[in-house]
Parts: C-alpha cells; structure tokens; sequence
C-alpha cells in the first residue's frame, strides 16, 4: 500500500510540473484595477484590464496591501447603464470558460456591499450579491460565435456601484458540454458545482493539475463515505468518447458506498430554473460495481456498471427544479462516483438584426452623439432612448436631436412601432418613412417641415400623427383618409388651408386644426387654394328710435348702398388680378415651350391634352416621392407613362425648365426617352415612353409565372442592359450624371425585355472626371444606399455602383435588399450573401435558376457584384468594369445554350 502511494505521490507531482510548463495558449487573465503584469504562484500571467474595459469609463483602481495578499478592484461610481469588457475570442476555440471574481473588501469604509447584475453578450447571466458573500465568484461556460465577447456589469437601483476584482478566460475542449443539450438551445451554462468526490484535502483542484484551469471543490461537505484505502488506484484511464475530459487528478479518488445500499448527495440550487448535470465515473477499484442512478426521486439509469480502467460520464437535464438529489441504488458491489459537474442553463435572447443595429449606430453618428450605444440594443438591457419587443427594436424617441432631416437609414428601422422626432430641427418634406409599415404612433411636431411628401400613406398601422407646430403648406393630402387605423391626427399652427378630405370627417379620427390659415370640412375654397368663407352683403344692426324717422330710413339707405358698392369693388379687383395672372402664366409659358422646342424635346402638351391622354388620370401605374404616374395614349394611339409632380414636389420655373433641357438632351436606348412635357399653373408634368414589361421587381417578386420568364442568361441580358445604360449616364452624357437612386423598380422592360433605365430625372450633374457632389440631404432607397454615400454626403458615381451591386445580389439570390423574414443576419441582403459569395457558395442562388446556369458565368457575376458593394467606394470597380464583367458573364452564359 505504501508502494502505490508513493507512486501516487510522484504522479501528482510529475503532473504539477508537467502542467506549470505546458502551453497556456487561449489563457486570458485580468488583474481588474491592477497596474502591472505579474505571474501567480502556478505560474499564470496576469495583466492589468485597462485594454479591454469599455473606453470613456469613469472606473478606478484600488489597491490593499495587507500582510498576505495584493488586492486590486475596479468599480464604477458612473453605472448607469452598461459597463462592458470586450473579451478578445478564438475561433479555433469552440467553447471558453468565462471565470469572474468580485471583491468589495469595504475598500470605500462605507461598508455597503454592492448587488448588480451580470451580462455576456446579450444575456443576463447572473446576480451578484456581495451582501450575502465577498468575494463571489461566477463560472460560465460560453460557446465561440463571435471573435469578441461582451462581459458587462449592470448596475440595479439603489444597489450600490459594481466592482469586479478579476476576469478569466480559458479555452475548453472542443465538443465539450453538448451532450444531450439538444433539446436547450441558445443556452449559456452557469456554474452550480464542480465536485471531485472523494478528494482527501479540502483544497480545490485546478492548473496545472487540470488543464483547462477548471476550478474543482472537494466534497466533504456533502458527507458520502469515502472509497476505502487500499484499494488499487489506476493510473490511466480510457477516456474515448469523453469530451469534458476531467483531469487524472479527479478520477483517481472516489465516493463509494460501504454499508448502506443508497449513496445520496443533496444539492440546494440558488434558483427555480432548468439545470444541466453530468456525473463521471472512472473504474478505479478492481471490480465492476452496478447500480441504478436516480435525479430527484427518477430513474435516469438502471443497472450502470462501471468498468475498470475506464471512464464513462452520464448526462441530464432537469428543467424546472429547485433543488438537486443524485441518488446511487446499489444492485451488485458498491456504486461510486468520482466526479460531477452541476450547471444553470441561462437563455441567451437572440441578438437584434444586424441591419437595425447598423442603422442605429449610422442615426448616433450622422447626429453627431454619443449615446453610449454599443453592442446589442435590446439586450441584455435597452439602450437610452430605445424600447424593444424581445429582439426587435420598436421604439426611438431621439426628441430634441439636431437631424434636419429624415435620412433614408431610419427606414431601415422596419420593426418601429413608436417613433418621435419632435423639436429636432427637421425641414422641407416628410420622408423615407414609407418602408416602416409598423409604425403606430410617429410624432413630428415643433419642427420646420413644409411638406407632408407622399410616403405616409405607405404607413397603414399607423394611429397617432403629430404634426403640430411646423410650417407645412397647402392642402392635407387625401391619403391620410385612406390610414384605416389612424385615430389622432394633430396639425395645429401649420400654414396648412383650404378643404380637410372628407374620409377624416369620422368620429373615429380626433383631428386638430387650430392655428392653420383655414383649414375645414367644407367645400367652399378660394382662388389659389386657400379657403375663405363666402362674401355676403355687410349687415347694419339698427336701433330703433321713435324720433328722427328720416335719419334712420338714410341711414339704412346709406348701409345698403356702401355694401352693394363693395362687393362690386371685390368682384372688380378678383377679375383684374385673374386676368392678370393668367397673362403672366401664358406669356411665361410660351418663352419656355419656346426654349423648349429649341432644346428639340418632342412635344410640348397642354393640361388638357394630359388630361385626354390618360382618361382624366385613370390608371395608376406608380407612385414615387415625386407623385403619381398614369397610364396614357396619345392620339396617334402610342401609349405613354404620365409623372405627374404634387404641389408640394414641384420645382420653381427655372429648375423645371433645367431638368427638362437636361431630360431631352439624353437619348440611348437602355434609358427611358422623355416623349414631352406640360408646364401650366400648378402642373409640372412630364411625359415618358411606356414599358409594356413593367419593372425589374416586378418580375423578381411578382407572380411565379413572372418570375419563371427570368432565367438566368435573361437575368444578365437585363444586367447588362441597365449597366449600358448607367453608363451612358456616368461617361457618355454632356453633363454626366449620377442618378442616385439605382433599384430594381427603377429598371423598366419593354415587351421583348430589353432593360431601360428610368427615374433620373432628379439626379445630379457632375461636369468634371472624378469630380464629387456635397449634398445636405442624401436621397435614395433603403436596401441600396451606398454607405460611404450617408455618411460623408459625398455623391460620386461609386454611389450609383453600391446600388447597381446589390441589383445585382438580387438577381443571383431573388430576394430583396431588405428581408424581414429568417434569421435577424439574413435581414440585409449585403451582409448576409457577401461572405457565401466570396467562398463562392452557391446554394444562395434564387431556386428559380438552379441547376441551369454555367458555374463561370455566375462566378464572375458574383464576384464584380460583391466588388460593388465593399463599404469603401474606393475598392469598388467603375461602372465600365462593371459592364465588361457582365458582358463576359453573359457570353460564358449564352454558349452554356440555355434557352431564351
């Protein structure tokens, strides 16, 4: 016996130095608050956290020096919020370790220990509660999905300051602590017990001895016999299969039953909860000892038998327990047990979608702020000024934020229910609202807005609609009659007038008018659109007297013949500034179709000409942020698309007569033609060529016949098409042009398919190569605005490759931009198809063109549409590069013999 002891002995030693010198790699030690590095008594590097604490926090350091030990602690005296490390993680390594240590020690005399929460990522994992123990110490088991860590403390009210001592992390064996977690995903493990049964010393077991520096308590407390001595102990174990892989150390000692035939162990839990167990058990003894295994009163095995020299572990999972009884019922020999693990599953909430977070932290940026925003909005607690439902982001209230205006990333925020931006300094038109078809309560209120845009009759939940206070003009647009659920309806001290539309005249709408020019029900309105009461002849109250008769008849007289004379007076006055008005708008109109037809644009159309054309504006084909767009036919029978501006959009004279000379100077054949135009008082009009094949999108996200005509070598002839003509707009136009808002819905088809590219109207010249235009409000679409674009409002023709690049991942994926359906990183079509693209995974692609594409062919189209879309415009090809890609793409494609 004294043999196998001493033998023992120089094992455990021969471990111990074995372990002091092996490799550390993956190890991360954090001395919170400490100033220097330094190595520990087993040899482990420690070093000081400021690296890796969240930058602007007002944490500091504490240091005691006492007799037996160097204490240091960081705590945080500004904790409102989160406080956060950003741990550094391997991808190489599947599962870590995350040990934390916190100490109060009364280093501030107050003697008032803190309790606050913990958080990694996005889950609350525990409470801290130094009232109850100090120091405290939290083990979590957390499996690699990212190459950072977010490990926060979070302060609760009137909790006192957090403070943490220390932070570890330590790489685990890979595959670890999954076995029978099926069933539980999204699951973080926190430690309940680690327990070496049987340990003689009362001391724990970890580094060197166990490699992966797990922290093993012995189990005196819990009073099991213990394995007899003299029992031969193995040395070696068979641990295939095994990937917890407990250390040499543990194994060799063991509980086992000597006269009872029940070997119990009572555990009390810190919480109702859903918990994770695994017993070990290691043939140390030269028999083959069977019994049953029982959790809390069941049966998890019947008739275990261990086997000698080798280690077998069982695995449960218990939900909704308060406390744990592990129960050995002896059915040959003793049972034993060498070792178990006890862990809480903590669910971890899923993380809000990149595309929301991404439009946040742009919305933090463009105002200039720093809000503290970092990591997940959501959770593991809101951020300021965010609310949420679970992981989705459903409120923003940013008042009294200096944006000027509504940029097209808050359309990005597809989940908002509840948006405020009141008092934040926002001018001319409502916009890029229109996509949030959740919203229910949008306050806009104290602002400068002049125009109500055409975009909030896009918002069909919405409820309440606060426009008070701003300096919006004209007449409310009947669509906000159309908002089936809208209840509140605010305009009050605007300089809104004429007739409210009769579909808000319901007792389910409260609406409030107050302070506009003049703003009612009824149908009376004046000249120029703003809303007068009707003129009657002026009443005279006469007081009747019984002496001077005559005085009173001249003085009624005299009333009646001054009211007659002034009405006269106004009628006069109407008519003389009527015609006068009228003989400006004609003289002025017919300098410009003058200039006009110099310009060699095709026709010039009067208002009763549009109005013949399209049927008194009938059919509808399109609606944009300029107005509506009707279907029209013109004498000789050529059908035409009518754009037709509102009010509110319109151009002054000059930049209408400048964006038609600019229109009819572009001809080519993959752009749409401008047919004429019509400039009368209060209608600016233009007229275009009609596409019998509608738009691009139509076909992608149309009815599945539609979609079935879009094969892949058509998909690229349409690809091709519109780069020749962006091209042309880039690089073969006198002034060149940028269009700015290149989409799908923006890509017309003619009758045999051929693709023109419409909707520049708007767009803006650039007169020199390489030149960039500064704008003050960056337009475009959501899902394709170039992000380089928004945030330094730099327009260049890289602009337009950005969008014409996520084109492009729509026709290879069929999907649009932004997706609210699957997985929160499938949302946004860029991030989500860029990294299958570039590994060239091509299970991605649209169903509908599956197994009939030429492998080349789509290779080079993903690779120059991934290449459009890099976030720096510097690396992204020219629009020329671009079409000779496609080209090649297309022609690789044509010899592949697919049909047409």
């Amino acid at each position: 016996m004294d043999f196998w002891n001493s033998w023992v002995g120089f094992f455990l030693l021969f471990s111990f130095w074995v372990g002091v010198f092996c490799d550390q790699d993956g190890f991360l030690s954090l001395s919170c608050g400490g100033r220097t590095s330094f190595n520990d008594s087993s040899n482990i590097l420690w070093t000081p956290d400021t690296e890796y604490i969240s930058t602007g926090t007002t944490a500091i350091s504490y240091n005691e020096n006492n007799s037996s030990s160097n204490v240091s602690l960081r705590f945080f005296p500004d904790s409102q919020g989160r406080r956060c490390y950003k741990l550094p993680l391997n991808n190489a390594t599947s599962l870590v370790l995350v040990r934390a240590k916190f100490v109060y020690n009364n280093y501030d005399g107050l003697e008032h220990p803190p309790t606050f929460s913990v958080s990694l990522d996005t889950a609350i994992a525990a409470t801290v509660n130094l009232t109850k123990d100090d120091p405290w110490i939290e083990e979590f088991l957390w499996t690699v999905n990212k190459d950072t860590l977010p490990f926060c403390l979070l302060a609760t009210p009137n909790g006192g300051f957090p403070v943490i001592s220390s932070l570890e992390i330590r790489p685990l064996p890979r595959g670890a602590y999954k076995n029978g977690m099926e069933d539980f995903p999204n699951k973080l493990l926190r430690k309940s017990y680690r327990i070496d049964c049987g340990y003689a010393n009362n001391e724990s077991i970890r580094y060197p001895l166990d490699a992966y520096d797990r922290i093993w308590e012995a189990d005196r407390s819990f009073t099991p016999f213990h394995v007899a001595t003299g029992f031969k102990i193995q040395l070696t174990f068979n641990q295939s299969g095994l990937m917890e892989k407990p250390p040499a150390t543990v194994l060799q000692t063991g509980r086992v039953l000597a006269r009872r035939n029940l070997l119990t162990y009572n555990l009390p839990l810190d919480a109702l909860g859903d918990y994770y167990i695994i017993l070990y058990f290691a043939g140390i003894l030269p028999v083959f000892p069977s019994f049953d295994v029982f959790i809390n009163g069941e049966i998890i095995k019947s008739n275990y038998k261990i086997n000698s020299s080798e280690v077998s572990a069982i695995y449960v999972t218990q939900k909704g327990i308060r406390s744990l009884n592990i129960t050995l019922k002896s059915i040959s020999f003793y049972p034993q047990i060498n070792a178990f693990e006890v862990y809480q599953m903590v669910d971890i909430p899923p993380e809000v979608s990149s595309t929301t977070v991404s439009a946040l932290q742009v919305i933090q940026q463009s105002a200039g702020l720093d809000l503290g925003w970092q990591d997940d909005p959501c959770s593991p607690s809101t951020w300021d000024h965010v609310g949420c439902e679970g992981s989705l982001v459903t409120s923003l209230d940013l008042s009294g934020v200096n944006f000027r205006s509504i940029t097209p990333t808050f359309g990005d925020l597809l989940d908002l229910k509840k948006l405020d931006l009141h008092n934040t300094s926002l001018a001319g038109e409502i916009q890029n609202l229109g996509s949030l078809q959740h919203l229910e309560k949008l306050n806009l209120s104290f602002n400068q807005l002049k125009s109500f845009g055409v975009e909030l009759d896009n918002l069909v939940s919405l409820q309440i609609l606060d426009l008070q206070n701003n300096s919006l003009q004209g007449l409310v647009p009947e669509s906000l009659g159309e908002l089936e659920n809208l209840h509140y309806l605010n305009l009050e001290n605007n300089k809104l007038s004429g007739p409210l539309p009769e579909s808000l005249n319901t007792p389910t709408i409260e609406i409030r008018t107050s302070g506009n020019l003049c703003l009612s029900f009824s149908a009376a309105v004046c000249d120029d659109g703003s809303f007068t009461p009707s003129i009657e002849t002026p009443q005279v109250t006469i007081i009747p007297r019984r002496k001077h008769k005559t005085h009173k008849h001249l003085a009624i007289i005299l009333s009646l013949v001054g009211g007659a004379t002034l009405v006269l007076f106004l009628i006069f006055l109407s008519i003389i500034l009527h015609m006068t008005k009228r003989r400006y708008e004609v003289s002025h109109t017919s300098r410009e179709e003058i200039d006009i037809r110099n310009w060699g644009a095709a026709k010039v159309f009067s208002y009763k000409e549009i109005k013949a054309a399209t049927g008194n504006f009938k059919e509808v084909i399109g609606r944009g942020s300029f107005g509506s767009v009707y279907h029209g036919k013109l004498p000789d029978g050529k059908s035409v698309a009518v754009k037709v501006r509102l009010d509110k959009t319109q151009l002054g004279a000059d930049s209408f007569i400048n964006e038609v000379h600019l229109l009819s100077k572009i001809r080519h054949q993959n752009l749409v033609t401008l047919e004429g135009f019509c400039h009368e008082s209060k209608h600016q009009i233009l007229v275009y060529e009609f596409l019998a094949g509608g738009s691009l999108a139509d076909r992608l996200y149309g009815t599945n016949s539609q979609k079935r005509s879009l094969s892949w070598v058509r998909r690229l002839k349409i690809a091709v098409d519109a780069a020749k003509g962006l091209d042309y707009l880039h690089n073969g136009s006198e002034p060149r042009i940028i269009h700015r808002d290149v989409k799908c819905s923006n890509i017309l088809l003619d009758e045999e398919m051929n693709g023109k590219v419409c909707d520049f109207g708007l767009s803006k010249q650039v007169t020199k190569a390489g030149a960039t235009h500064v704008t003050t409000v960056v337009k475009g679409t959501a899902g394709y605005l170039d992000p380089e674009y928004y945030s330094t409002q730099q327009l260049t023709e890289k602009s337009d490759v950005y969008s014409f690049g996520v084109v492009l991942l729509e026709l290879i994926c069929g999907r649009e931009p932004l997706n609210h359906s699957g997985s929160p990183d499938s949302f946004n079509l860029v991030l989500w198809a860029k990294p299958y693209l570039q590994a060239e995974a091509f299970e991605i692609v649209d169903d509908g063109i599956k197994g009939n594409f030429d492998v080349e062919s789509m290779r080079k189209t993903a690779y120059i549409a991934v290449k459009s879309v890099e976030s720096d415009a510097s690396l992204r090809p020219t629009i020329a590069e671009v079409l000779a890609e496609l080209q090649e793409a297309y022609d690789i494609q044509l010899r592949y013999l697919e049909p047409l």
